[in-house]
């Protein structure tokens, strides 16, 4: 079965356990993937690996009921429509920056493949942010997008969507990594926004093949494309276990900035910036600071001026209930009985505004009681 290079490296790229590390060592082996045909299964599998060697050679010899060719045909179908393509590492607009840090094979992309050569931003962070964290993202990608930068984030719930969504408003460009095909948009609540990137010149970017399912194992893979394609990670809030910390060391790994905005000692979802910036991120309260520490290569970016750095606690509560809580604790610590003794609340519904305060930093809990924090 004769193969072009792209259906060479399509077929090597399906074989499990070739990732980054074993493919730099098969590019130091050969001159080019063609050579690999011509090995003998011995060498083939001194490179591979003997799983990987027999894969290669049943699909060379067409043995699993025209695998290859199937999945060929379904990608070729794909990008037979309007806006797709498929990149890979021999090919000119690879992105540079995801080549310095052994990306992956090949790339899958939606949209304009122009937007992965842009300065980027990745900005990463909770789920389930506050109302504080999400007023916060949303300044930081208006003011980067409106001042050149392309925002990249995973197009998850939460922090990846609110700073997607910051930079198509102001007019701007976003790319979206994946941890599934690009045929199938995960969340499917997303599938708008997808469709809204790819319309207004940004770009979805996947490495894995069309069909393939998201799975918690193919995020850290996800969140290593969106460092690697950016000069730099800002990381919003997050918990101590996060995915967003699990992109801004891979950030590290790959020699590029992390920069954190600081929260809460009292809140869990900012244990995970805190704990950055006491690593070593780059604390910024500011886009301009990302710029400034960035330096050299972005004058020709001008950031507009910005409030970023004003949002203030007073943006936490987020409902009536929550404000008459607070107005209860005034300036003095109340125990739980005593709040109850108002009459205002029931029992679960008291809790859970408590825990809900307490999470957005705006009350801690004390042996005493209850005590609202400046």
């Amino acid at each position: 079965m004769a193969l072009s290079l792209r259906d060479l490296l399509i077929a090597l790229h399906h074989i499990p356990g070739l990732g980054p590390i074993k493919w730099q060592a098969l590019q130091a082996s050969l001159p080019s993937p063609e050579q690999l045909i011509q090995l003998s299964y011995q060498d083939q599998a001194r490179l591979l690996g003997d799983s990987g060697a027999r894969l290669l050679c049943d699909w060379l010899a067409d043995i699993p009921g025209n695998w290859l060719a199937t999945r060929l045909a379904r990608l070729t179908d794909w990008l037979d429509q309007p806006h797709h393509h498929l990149i890979t590492q021999f090919d000119e607009d690879y992105p540079e920056l995801l080549r310095e840090v052994q990306g992956p094979l090949l790339l899958h992309v939606a949209g304009e493949p122009e937007a992965l050569a842009l300065p980027q931003i990745a900005i990463v962070g909770s789920r389930k942010p506050t109302a504080a964290g999400r007023k916060t993202a949303q300044c930081f990608a208006s003011v980067l997008a409106e001042g050149g930068f392309v925002i990249t984030s995973g197009l998850a719930l939460g922090i990846d969507g609110v700073v997607h969504e910051a930079a198509l408003t102001v007019g701007g460009k976003t790319v979206a990594v994946l941890g599934s095909g690009l045929d199938g948009i995960y969340p499917a609540s997303h599938r708008a926004l997808a469709e809204r990137i790819v319309a207004e010149g940004g770009a979805l970017v996947s490495e894995f093949a069309l069909g393939v399912k998201p799975e918690p194992g193919h995020f850290p893979r996800r969140n290593r494309i969106i460092s690697g394609l950016s000069l730099g990670t800002l990381v919003v809030e997050a918990a101590l276990k996060s995915g967003s910390l699990i992109t801004a060391r891979l950030a590290l790994e790959q020699n590029r900035e992390v920069f954190a905005i600081p929260g809460s000692i009292y809140s869990a979802v900012s244990e995970g910036c805190n704990w950055l910036i006491r690593e070593g991120a780059q604390l910024v309260s500011n886009p301009s600071h990302i710029v400034e520490h960035l330096g050299a290569g972005l004058g020709h970016l001008a950031l507009s001026p910005s409030n970023c750095d004003e949002v203030s606690a007073d943006l936490l509560p987020v409902s009536d209930d929550s404000a008459r809580v607070l107005h209860l604790l005034g300036t003095e610590r109340m125990p739980f009985e005593a709040l109850m003794e108002t009459g205002e609340f029931d029992v679960a519904q008291l809790h859970r505004l408590l825990n809900e305060l307490e999470l957005q930093g705006s009350v801690i809990s004390t042996e005493c009681g209850y005590e609202r924090l400046p």
